[in-house]
This record gives C-alpha cells, sequence and structure tokens, in this order.
C-alpha cells in the first residue's frame, strides 16, 4: 500500500471509532433498559429502550458506509462490514404488545449480542489503526 492509501486508510479508521464507540453507548444504555424490562418495566421502558436502538441505528448506518469506504482503501484485507441489528417489525410489535419475559429477555439477549459484536468491532479498530500508524 502507498503512503496516500495508509493515511486514507487511517483517517476512516480515526472517523470510524468514535461512531463505534457512540453506537457502543447507545447498546449499553439499551442493556440497561432492557434489563429493568425484563424486570417488569412497562411501556415506558420500551420507549427508552427503542429511542435508545435508534440513535444506535443511526450510527450503525454509517458505520457500515465507512466499513465499505475502508474495504475500499484496504483493498485486499478483508474486514467485515455489516453491523445492522436486524430487530424487524413483529418482534419491535411482540415487545410492545405481549410485553412479557420471554420476549424482553429475548431482546435483551439480541442487545447483549449487538453490544458484544461492537465491543469487537472496535478493538478490532483499534489495532489495525496501530498497524496503519506503522507502516
Amino acid at each position: 500500500m502507498s503512503n496516500p492509501q495508509i493515511q486514507n486508510a487511517l483517517a476512516t479508521v480515526n472517523r470510524l471509532i468514535p461512531l463505534v464507540e457512540e453506537a457502543e453507548c447507545h447498546f449499553k444504555s439499551a442493556r440497561n433498559w432492557s434489563f429493568l424490562d425484563v424486570l417488569g418495566g412497562g411501556l415506558f421502558t420500551d420507549l427508552m429502550k427503542y429511542h435508545k436502538l435508534n440513535k444506535a441505528s443511526d450510527s450503525m448506518n454509517e458505520i457500515n458506509y465507512l466499513m465499505q469506504e475502508l474495504s475500499r482503501e484496504l483493498g485486499s484485507i478483508e474486514i467485515p462490514n455489516d453491523y445492522r441489528m436486524q430487530l424487524g417489525g413483529f418482534l419491535t410489535f411482540a415487545d410492545f404488545f405481549f410485553d412479557g419475559i420471554f420476549v424482553d429477555a429475548y431482546m435483551a439477549s439480541k442487545i447483549m449480542n449487538s453490544l458484544d459484536e461492537f465491543q469487537k468491532l472496535k478493538s478490532r479498530l483499534y489495532l489495525l489503526k496501530s498497524k496503519l500508524e506503522q507502516m
């Protein structure tokens, strides 16, 4: 890779890291609301949980775009580039309408999985940043 390619990739990584941290923060907040929901929250808890998930989704759209850009900049280096949390209309409907422990627990597990994926992505981005800075 030439020096301009390295600089472009590094600039993209530097734009990605704060977005991933922002999404991670929203997922942590949604996780907390989800735990409260499992313990017997209600409509307000569901609304706050989905508000945080929507904020995370906004960040994820930009992250996906930048991950595709980073993939092009790095060429042959393979990186994952789709970090969308698939909630689906029925799952959201079920969480509000059936608002029971099983649906709430399932949502909590989906949120925890997404949070785990973003934490892994953040670690990989910091590692990539370090390697690009050494080039």
